[in-house]
């Protein structure tokens, strides 16, 4: 069953979303208490979030950057604000989707299935599988976690993007070029430095799971990983 977070400090409008979430079988939670809001979300572990943007607190934008730390999985604006601007910042801080207030509850319903399918299932494809092995190190896009045997550590969304080029190319050398790439939506301006501190950054995830000198320098060309931990 997949499960629906819910950020929305409109009670009413909460109970009408979950009783409409729940008549196509999706499990649901809605927060209550603003101030713990990623905490709630990491316990919950959501496949999917319905997020509003003039919150408590924090606004949405804030919350979106918050989850993005954490999850690749689908957030779905829902907003009375109509702006163009509204949904450029939306999306630019890591949204999926954008649907503007009053909304027809079939076109959320409709939006929800296609992100998840998106995501999960019929246009996922092989390309998108959740996870990426390399001689046992395993790499769980979805939850941020980078595991070798019973040992996980998390990881930002740069960290994982970085390990997911290296990883699916293990033992080819890895372009800067390519890395700047891969990690540049996360970014409003990256250069070679930010790339560095990124990579020694994963260097020392590498290392909390006992992997040393795996990611290696490839001088003038770029980054290659080594899986010699399986040795």
């Amino acid at each position: 069953m997949f499960k629906i977070f819910i950020v929305e400090d409109d009670k009413q409008l909460v109970v009408l979303l979950e009783q409409h979430l729940h008549k196509f079988g999706y499990g649901t939670f809605a927060v209550t208490d603003f101030g713990a809001v990623k905490e709630e979300f990491e316990r919950y572990a959501p496949h999917l979030v319905l997020l509003d943007v003039n919150l408590p607190k924090y606004d949405g934008y804030y919350w979106c950057r918050q989850f993005r730390n954490l999850s690749t999985c689908p957030i779905v604006f829902l907003s009375a604000r109509e702006g163009k601007m509204d949904q450029v910042m939306a999306l630019e801080n890591g949204g999926d989707d954008y649907i503007t207030k009053p909304f027809d509850y079939d076109i959320v319903i409709a939006k929800i299935k296609s992100q998840l399918r998106r995501a999960y299932g019929t246009y996922a494809g092989n390309g998108n599988e959740r996870h990426v092995t390399a001689a046992g190190l395993r790499l769980d896009r979805d939850r941020l976690q980078l595991s070798l045997g019973e040992n996980r550590v998390e990881l930002s969304l740069t960290e994982m993007k970085i390990l997911d080029e290296l990883m699916s190319k293990s033992e080819q050398v890895v372009s800067r070029d390519r890395l700047l790439e891969k990690i540049w939506d996360d970014q409003a301006f990256v250069d070679d430095n930010t790339l560095n501190v990124y990579v020694t950054r994963v260097r020392k995830k590498l290392s909390a799971l006992g992997i040393d000198d795996a990611l290696r320098t490839v001088r003038g060309q770029g980054y290659r990983l080594a899986p010699n931990w399986g040795e």
